[in-house]
């Protein structure tokens, strides 16, 4: 399922990211607009209207000038894709103990890149976890990270924290 969404995105993490910004700014405050998503990912308002109007011909968004941006069915599906994906390896990373500011930064570098077979695996270890609550008392130095995850991860992610990753990454790029 990844490869088929890479595909179809035609998998670059710029137009992911994108995606999944408006994704997450249309779930958080029911609409997004290009000033919002320039100021969440950390780029200039003219490369937000350049992409959007690539998304828009790509069929991901829909996109008028000074009227915002709404996600196509395509869109969506694709980014609550991502974002899902997002949640998995944020979830992954602070279950092992990774503090929430490091889960968010490395989320944003390891999502673009983590092979399918991977993501299944970190999933199924997920479930498992869920299921098996008990798991954690033969592992007890994970026992006080898994409990904050747990609760912390029923909320999806908020703009404010993927703009976090971004400046994270600008700021640091040799990193990645």
């Amino acid at each position: 399922m990844v490869r088929d969404m890479r595909i179809m995105l035609r998998r670059t993490p710029t137009r992911e990211d994108y995606l999944e910004m408006v994704y997450v700014l249309i779930k958080e405050k029911g609409y997004a607009t290009t000033i919002d998503i320039a100021s969440h990912l950390n780029v200039k308002s003219p490369a937000v209207t350049m992409m959007m109007q690539r998304l828009d011909k790509d069929g991901f968004v829909a996109y008028e000038k000074y009227r915002g941006v709404r996600l196509t069915p395509k869109g969506e599906r694709i980014g609550k894709f991502i974002m899902n994906r997002h949640k998995t390896i944020s979830k992954f990373l602070r279950i092992l103990g990774v503090d929430k500011r490091t889960a968010q930064k490395d989320t944003e570098a390891i999502e673009h890149i983590i092979d399918e077979e991977t993501m299944s695996c970190i999933s199924q270890f997920l479930k498992f976890t869920e299921e098996n609550p008990k798991w954690i008392e033969k592992y007890p130095p994970f026992k006080e990270n898994y409990e904050k995850i747990a609760k912390h991860n029923k909320k999806e992610p908020m703009a404010s924290d993927l703009k976090y990753a971004h400046e994270m990454q600008k700021s640091h790029p040799h990193s990645q």
